[in-house]
């Protein structure tokens, strides 16, 4: 969602306020299905999770430290970057070690705060391993919730949102909800090639068009 979401409409606001916006969102979709998905998960995901929470706040004072127009160039790339790693191949037979892991959960903290997208680095660690997809979606689910509550409560706590970006993110909610609800109704029904595809294809659009917007 971050990832369709923050782009665009960090080229109508400030790209702080989009993201504290993506990040207030994500919370309330998580909190949606959260007892769905926490006991499913793998328990990477809490470690990934935590570390995640310990720096989202040093990625958002980063991007309020940050120039506009260049926080709209990096989150264009980060977006960009995302639609790469969807398109790597899986990995059959890698086990993630430590250091891979705490890699990743810093990575998703860095990139939460400061590009309201945890998804880059967390959707090519579960999804390029041979694991069940209900599996690989609750845990990605699991840290997206726990991200979206870190930032939130940091940007609270810092003074860095506002009235404005909690009304934007409720009215923003019931669409979000109604496509999240017919999203889980086709989830396992496609096959992985067609997920892949379509997914890549609404990131590339997505990107595109946020290039696009910046380079006119």
């Amino acid at each position: 969602m971050a990832i369709l979401l923050v782009p665009l409409i960090a080229l109508v606001i400030r790209p702080g306020e989009a993201v504290v916006v993506s990040n207030m969102l994500g919370l309330l979709i998580g909190l949606v299905g959260a007892r769905k998905v926490w006991n499913v998960g793998e328990k990477s995901a809490g470690v990934i999770g935590g570390l995640a929470m310990l720096l989202t706040p040093l990625g958002l004072l980063a991007l309020f430290a940050t120039p506009p127009a260049v926080a709209r160039v990096l989150i264009a790339v980060v977006a960009i970057g995302a639609f790469a790693m969807v398109l790597l191949p899986a990995k059959p037979g890698h086990a993630p070690g430590r250091l891979e892991t705490g890699l990743t959960g810093a990575a998703t903290g860095l990139l939460t705060g400061f590009a309201g997208m945890p998804g880059p680095p967390v959707v090519p660690y579960y999804l390029r391993r041979p694991i069940p997809r209900e599996v690989a979606r609750a845990s990605m689910l699991t840290v997206f919730l726990l991200t979206s509550t870190a930032s939130t409560a940091a940007a609270l706590a810092l003074r860095l949102a506002c009235w404005r970006d909690a009304l934007f993110a409720l009215l923003l909610f019931g669409p979000v909800l109604i496509g999240n609800h017919l999203g889980s109704l086709a989830f396992g029904k496609v096959s992985d090639t067609l997920w892949r595809s379509f997914v890549g294809f609404l990131l590339a659009l997505s990107a595109l068009m946020a290039v696009v917007r910046l380079l006119g």
